[in-house]
């Protein structure tokens, strides 16, 4: 964890505000563009938020949207922090990296955005032929967009099937945003070449759950893991608790290396090999080795 400073925090859309936060007992860590930090609020709600500012400068910035329907979170946020408040934040994480190309296509819809602008500026930076579709009846940022970019970012609804039939053939797309234009993409764009980022999980239909044993092999201990209970619940039960955040496999603060079994993956990281997301995954074998 690390402590940071809010120094300014500025409205920059319609029910939306930038917090810019600084560290107190020497630099906040390093970050890449994607990556997301957990912000620990002082009502004890922990929520997650894409840095969106420069990695190469001191502070960290994120951007909060006031939820119309908000768990408590964003409207703390928004109604409570002031400048001059410490907060506790994670070590930056990134499930959403920027790989190279020639070419690259941004799709932002409102809120969405967070991720893609510290993207589009890297790519931007590195020579890339870049362009940033960006939507929603709230434009965070548009006129740092504006001023950065010019005619390389429109603000309009995004017409994904005349985008897709624009891209050239080493294109790659990177898309944020509500769940009907992620799904849109994902129908329109080789999967290959797109990549996404959720904030909430989709409504998706499992086998249902059975129960598995939880061996761990470095503590030599088994945990029985009951069709009513998560991985990650059942190990925090057993005294050996995971670090997470979200608790809906969006995330990625609770991975866990598997050594042996098979994970039923059910999260919306997209675990790399040999990795699984406690808080939503299961297994579809009896027991599944986790090095822990």
């Amino acid at each position: 964890m690390q402590k940071a400073l809010i120094d300014d925090i500025s409205p920059i859309a319609d029910g939306v505000v930038a917090l810019t936060l600084r560290g107190t007992g020497g630099p906040l860590a390093a970050w890449e563009p994607g990556a997301h930090i957990d912000l620990t609020l002082p009502n004890w709600l922990t929520r997650q938020y894409s840095l969106c500012g420069d990695p190469d400068g001191p502070d960290y910035r994120i951007a909060v949207r006031r939820e119309r329907l908000s768990r408590g979170g964003s409207e703390y946020v928004h109604d409570h922090l002031r400048p001059g408040r410490t907060v506790q934040i994670s070590l930056p994480r990134n499930t959403f990296p920027l790989v190279e190309a020639r070419e690259h296509l941004f799709v932002a819809g409102g809120i969405g955005i967070t991720p893609l602008l510290p993207m589009l500026n890297a790519a931007a930076a590195s020579g890339s032929d870049v362009r940033l579709v960006h939507a929603g009846r709230s434009l965070p940022f548009a006129e740092e967009l504006r001023r950065e970019h010019g005619d390389r970012v429109r603000f309009e609804r995004p017409d994904l099937p005349a985008l897709a039939a624009e891209l050239g053939p080493e294109a790659v797309v990177y898309c944020c945003g509500p769940e009907p234009m992620l799904a849109e993409a994902e129908e329109v764009f080789p999967a290959e070449r797109l990549h996404v980022e959720r904030f909430r999980p989709r409504t998706r239909t499992f086998a249902p759950n059975t129960a598995f044993e939880a061996v761990c092999a470095r503590s030599g201990r088994t945990v029985p893991v009951e069709p009513g209970d998560t991985l990650l619940e059942a190990l925090r039960i057993a005294g050996m608790p995971v670090a997470s955040g979200c608790r809906e496999g969006v995330c990625g603060s609770c991975e866990l290396r598997y050594l042996d079994g098979e994970p039923d993956h059910r999260d919306e990281v997209g675990a790399a090999g040999g990795r699984l997301y406690p808080c939503v995954s299961r297994s579809l074998s009896d027991r599944l080795v986790l090095d822990l």
